[in-house]
This record gives structure tokens, sequence and C-alpha cells, in this order.
């Protein structure tokens, strides 16, 4: 079969799998992974083996050891990964809420259900924890899923593949519920994300270049997010001490997660009182600061001020992923604003202030994914905003947006209740 055909017979077999799914009760979906949980922990030595063999083929390779390690699967991985699937089950349902039911003069109700979207294809690299994560939430939420994982990860994903049918059918679903695709051909994302008729929406989850590339080709809708350059606006009204721990946890609590902040904007009328100590924190702590002619001019007097490097125009608007930060100053409210209209990602931005008025103007006008008042962006995740778990962060203004969890994976259609009604 050529890798079109292989995958139009996934998509042929998610498809019909996805009206079973998506009628299954929430405990036959709770008892499939809770069995799948119980399976891979009885499963641990033969995992191992097989994530194994990919160890070795990135070893050879020559692959760096950040990349190795993500790729392995420790007994502390193997157990997160029962436990996820765990917690997962213990999350509430959202398919077939109903919402707000309206008497309308007709005298029918009207309202909202929420059901699955049908069939997902997720596109991911390196982790094969992502195989069993994506599973679960795309299984709890009712949908049939379509899995590409990385082919630096092909033989542990093939395993977890074989684990999860076994669960399904062991709860009487038909295993093309969950498919991970078989082939390591690149040539297989052209194909799934060009699909329409057997996939419904693409999620990738990866590097930029996979998701731009999926971004330009796709035939089919896609939930994703290219960049998270966010933005802290410590605004002249804004409690110093508040300011300073926020901005500091912001960008050093983690680098490498696409809610840290990559650019700090600041009131000239509060510089002063923040941005030495916030400097020093940072300088201490190893973060290269690129900073305007503003930043640089009032703090040209402290003994570290020749460490401040000038920011070029790029800077603005890139997302470093590392102990990199802009800093800029702004004249108040509304050129802070506009810098984040040009520069930002739409991803998650922050305004530190102690001025209610001028936080709802911030949350208002900010067009961003997430916008928050007094809170750091690293709490723009999935399971910090009580979602239980999270597929990805959105950027999208359609359908999902922000971090996606099970709700994200559902979507609505109207439902009408009467008794005899006629329309006259």
């Amino acid at each position: 079969m050529t890798i079109q055909d292989t995958l139009i017979a996934l998509g042929r077999a998610a498809r019909s799998a996805s009206r079973p799914l998506a009628a299954a009760s929430t405990a036959q979906k709770n008892q499939c992974l809770l069995h799948l949980a119980n399976l891979i922990e009885a499963s641990r030595d033969a995992l191992r083996v097989a994530n194994e063999m990919d160890l070795q083929a990135a070893r050879a390779q020559g692959q760096d050891p950040a990349f190795v390690d993500r790729l392995a699967l420790s007994d502390k991985a193997i157990s997160g990964m029962a436990e996820g699937l765990r917690q997962v089950a213990a999350l509430p349902d959202p398919v077939g809420e109903l919402g707000p039911m309206r008497q309308q003069p007709s005298g029918i109700l009207v309202g909202h259900m929420r059901v699955p979207i049908g069939v997902i294809g997720i596109i991911y690299e390196s982790r094969p924890n992502v195989t069993v994560d994506a599973a679960a939430l795309c299984l709890k939420s009712g949908n049939a899923t379509v899995l590409r994982g990385g082919s630096e990860a092909h033989h542990s994903n093939q395993f977890l593949a074989g684990l999860i049918a076994n669960a399904l059918e062991a709860q009487g679903l038909p295993p093309a519920c969950v498919q991970v695709v078989p082939t390591t051909d690149r040539a297989a994302v052209g194909a799934m994300i060009t699909m329409p008729e057997f996939i419904d929406v693409i999620i990738p989850r990866g590097g930029k270049s996979l998701i731009s590339r999926i971004t330009a080709e796709a035939t089919v809708p896609v939930i994703k997010h290219l960049d998270g350059i966010c933005h802290v606006y410590i605004h002249e009204q804004a409690d110093p001490e508040k300011a300073v721990r926020i901005a500091d946890n912001a960008k050093t609590q983690r680098y490498a997660p696409c809610n840290a902040m990559e650019t700090l904007l600041v009131d000239h009328g509060i510089a002063e009182r923040v941005l030495p100590h916030l400097f020093e924190i940072y300088l201490s702590k190893g973060v290269e600061l690129r900073t305007c002619q503003a930043t640089r001019a009032a703090l040209q007097s402290f003994s570290w001020a020749d460490k401040l490097l000038p920011a070029s125009e790029d800077d603005w608007r890139t997302e470093y992923l590392a102990p990199i930060l802009s800093v800029r100053l702004v004249h108040g409210l509304d050129q802070a604003i506009d810098h984040i209209a040009k520069y930002g990602s739409a991803h998650t931005d922050s305004i530190i202030t102690e001025n209610h008025t001028i936080a709802m103007r911030f949350l208002r006008e900010v067009d961003s994914a997430s916008v928050m008042v007094n809170a750091s962006t690293r709490f723009a995740d999935g399971f910090e905003f009580g979602l239980g778990a999270e597929i990805g962060i959105s950027t999208n203004k359609l359908h999902a947006r922000g971090p996606v969890g099970l709700e994200g994976l559902t979507t609505q259609k109207w439902v009408v209740l009467g008794n005899g009604h006629i329309r006259s």
C-alpha cells in the first residue's frame, strides 16, 4: 500500500469508530482508561525494551543528551503515564452536557448540547508519553483519533498503540478509536492534513517548522500556536514588591515553556523603583537583558549597567525559550497595548497594577488567548486553569482558544425540546 492508501484506510476506520465512541457511556470510557493504566504498569519491562530500541537509534544518530532524555521512558515516566490516565478518568465528562434551556414564545425549549468533534488528528514529536496523553483526552471527550508521533519514538509508540487497542477491545469499543500511524515516512503528515473527509481537526505539537508547515499546507482545520511571545507590563500604579515577584517568576521559573515571559514592558514612572532590584535578580540568574535606549539611560549609574545589551527590532518579536529577556520602557497603558498588538503572538499577556480601571481596560483591549492581572504568565496552562489536562495551547480565535482541555475537544449542537409543537 502507498502512504496515501495507508492513511485513507486509517481515516476511514477512525470515522467508522467515531460513532460508537461518541455514544459510549462515561463509565465505559473511564473503565477503558483505567484498564489501560493497569496494562501500562503491567507491561513496564516490555515497554522499556521497545523504548530502548528508540534510544539506541537516537544515540547512533548523534542526538544530543537532552533529546535522548526527552525520549526516554524511565520507571517514573511510565508511572506518570498511568497516573495521568487515572486523572483523566476522574475528570468530569463534557459529552452530553446540556446548557441552559430557554423557552421561546412558541413554547419550545431551546439550548445547546456538548458533543464530540468526531475524528482528531494529532501530529507530535519526540516524547512517547504524548501518545498516551493524547489518546486519553480524545477518548474521554468521545473523539476517535489518528496519532502520528515522531519517527524517533516509533517503537515506543507502536508498543503503546497495541496496549491502547487491547484496552479498547476489553471495554467493547472498536480498536480503531485510537490509531497510531504505522509508518515513519514524513509523507504521512502531508496525507493526514489533507483528508477533511476523514479527519475533522488537526492538532500539531512540536517545533515551529512542523507547525508552520502544517498551517501552510493543511486543508483540515488546525488548532495551533506558533509562538509564545508573552509580555508582562508593569503599570506605574503597580505594587513594586508584587511587580518584582511576578516579573521574576514569569521569566525564570522555567525558560523553555511557551508561557514564559519574553518581553517586559515598564512604565517610565515606576522604572527606577522596580528595575534595579529586578535586573539584579535577572543578572544573578544568568539572564541576558536586551534593553531599549531609555532603559539603559535610566540605569546607567549602576555598576552592572554595561551588561545591558541594546535590543534590536527583531528582539521584540522573538520567542527566546532561553534565559534572554527584552525590556522596554513605555509611556502608559496605550503604548503598552500598542506594543503588544504589534509584536505579540496572541498567547499570554499580563499587567501588574493596583488600578482597577486600568486593569479592566487591559483585559478588554489586549487580544490574546490568555490575559492576566497581577499574575505570572506561567499560569497559562490547562492544569493551572482547572482543566485537569490539556492537549495544547491554541491562539486560534475560532473554536478553542488558550489551553485546550476536554471541553476544547468538543463542540456544541442546538437541541430543541417540544411536546407536539408545530410552527404556525
